[in-house]
């Protein structure tokens, strides 16, 4: 079947840009391999977006959905991208659900979270290590856990573990945080909180499931041990491009052309898997809006 764009992603970018595109009357189709929302549907809690004091993540892709409904937007979930194959005016993007033909493509695929590479994580994955404490917080109630990492990403869930779980030890290969001051400053003051500084971990232990992780202190190779329930990483992310063939850096993300265009004509980038000094809820947004206007203009371009 023939579109006017499809897009590539079913997040805060890919539903801004389906919003955009039909408002603009344009044929369009959105896939998304998992569930339309992204991953600010395993996001507790949302204070930064702009008319929102305080939403869930859950809450506000939502919202996002309902609106992208309301104009008409097709979405296909469950449908995973295996490539895309630039015809020239149109692009064959090629799913586990079959081919899908349109003028123009919009990949909004956001990113996965990177493994820490620690002895035992493999193993302990689902029996102790996770990637979600939105998820999987609830499992450990009063008990102790360690987060590792010292971005947003690790500052804002550990906080949300200090609502259930006895003691958070956050473990940082550095001397100082990278999240924002304002999710520093929550964590810094935590009584449930405590940071082991310089350090990463060597091992994930246990029999059936977690019990203690060796830390490794980088600058005195001093190992010690912590006994813990369970482990939370967050070091990093990785792209989900590895589908499309287009200019990208050396981590995977699509370098971004003006107007969102990427080094294919009629492919475009939005959100998180781009290159990007900001990743956020708003940064998306503005991407997809991009994205889909920069699109339409194309396709004009074609008649």
């Amino acid at each position: 079947m023939a579109y006017d764009i499809i897009i590539i992603g079913g997040g805060p970018a890919g539903l801004t840009a389906g919003i955009y595109a039909k408002r603009a009357m344009l044929k369009t189709l959105l896939l998304e391999r998992t569930g339309i929302g992204g991953q600010i549907i395993i996001t507790d809690l949302i204070e930064n977006y702009p008319g929102f004091l305080e939403i869930s993540g859950g809450d506000l892709a939502r919202k996002f959905e309902e609106h992208a409904l309301k104009f008409g937007l097709e979405t296909k979930s469950m449908v995973e991208v295996m490539g895309i194959e630039d015809k020239g005016n149109t692009k064959l993007v090629k799913t586990t659900e079959g081919d899908f033909e349109a003028k123009a493509v919009i990949i909004a695929t956001g990113t996965t979270p990177r493994r820490l590479g620690a002895k035992g994580e493999i193993n302990f994955t689902g029996r102790g290590v996770s990637y979600c404490a939105t998820c999987d917080g609830f499992f450990f109630r009063d008990k102790i856990v360690v987060v590792v990492g010292g971005g947003d990403s690790a500052i804002t869930e550990a906080i949300y573990l200090t609502k259930m779980v006895k003691k958070v030890y956050i473990v940082h290969r550095r001397d100082k945080l990278r999240a924002e001051k304002i999710n520093q400053e929550h964590a810094f003051s935590s009584p449930k909180i405590s940071f082991i500084w310089d350090s990463v971990i060597e091992e994930i232990a246990g029999k059936q499931t977690v019990e203690k992780v060796v830390v490794k202190n980088i600058k005195t190779n001093e190992l010690s041990e912590i006994k813990t329930d369970g482990v939370f990483i967050y070091v990093g992310l990785i792209p989900n491009t590895g589908f499309v063939n287009v200019e990208k850096d050396e981590g995977g993300f699509i370098i971004p052309y003006p107007g969102q265009s990427t080094s294919i004509k009629g492919i475009f980038v939005a959100g998180d898997c781009r290159v990007t000094p900001l990743r956020q809820i708003a940064t998306a947004v503005g991407d997809g809006a991009i994205a889909a206007v920069s699109a339409e203009r194309y396709i004009e371009g074609l008649c």
